[in-house]
């Protein structure tokens, strides 16, 4: 997992077909996703459940390339080697789930995985100033975590800003997760940010059986993140 600056598109399989989960990572890759996204909640940090070590093991297989694995979860340190274990190349926790984000960070250093932090909306950034220097990811939440669908929250692009402000050379990227779309796309990558995430805006309109509408929403959404600045 090399480091450059270029826009990367991560669709979410959290807006993918659950019952279909090896095909539908082979899919969006095949149509031109760069990243593999897997939101990980446990009913507890956010209000909702989804997927767990397994199912990341079990996906790894049908992923060529870089599997992002995002925790909404508390507690996290007991967790991390198990996902790294299951082959997550990206493990992000929150700042706002435990008390120790520094341990945390050390420990995904520690399992092998590149160590990603995320901000929820109300979260400064300055609340990650101390941490820039042994992270490989800072993901800024542009909605509330814990359900796909949900509106952009527009102050956030500020947010990713500031962060690109505070990054400055570091090969850190800046990712962003909720309400991404060709409308919001250009926003966030002219303010700094080169991770895309993805749900509904990718899979909208197709399916394993067809996939074309994947590659036409991933195309659509680099395009706009890669046009002139708005």
């Amino acid at each position: 997992m090399t480091f450059d600056r270029s826009i990367k598109i991560a669709p979410s399989i959290l807006s993918a077909d659950f019952a279909n989960f090896g095909a539908e990572c082979e899919a969006i890759e095949a149509q031109g996703a760069d990243w593999v996204h897997v939101d990980v909640m446990d009913g507890h940090f956010v209000p909702n459940i989804t997927f767990g070590p397994a199912t990341c093991a079990a996906i790894r297989p049908h992923i060529k390339g870089v599997m992002d694995v995002h925790l909404m979860i508390a507690p996290v340190d007991p967790y991390i080697e198990a996902f790294a274990n299951a082959g997550a190349d990206v493990i992000t926790a929150h700042v706002e789930a435990g008390p120790h984000i520094h341990r945390t960070m050390q420990a995904i250093k520690g399992a092998g995985a590149k160590a990603g932090v995320a901000l929820n909306p109300a979260t400064p950034a300055s609340e990650i100033e101390y941490l820039l220097d042994m992270v490989d990811l800072v993901c800024v939440m542009t909605v509330n975590p814990g359900f796909g669908g949900q509106k952009f929250i527009h102050s956030q692009v500020e947010k990713v800003r500031q962060l690109r402000a505070m990054i400055g050379d570091r090969p850190i990227h800046i990712e962003i997760d909720g309400g991404v779309d060709p409308t919001t796309a250009p926003l966030v990558a002219n303010a700094g940010a080169d991770v895309l995430v993805a749900g509904s805006a990718v899979f909208r309109g197709g399916s394993v059986l067809d996939p074309a509408p994947y590659g036409a929403n991933i195309r659509s959404i680099r395009e706009a993140a890669t046009s002139i600045e708005v």
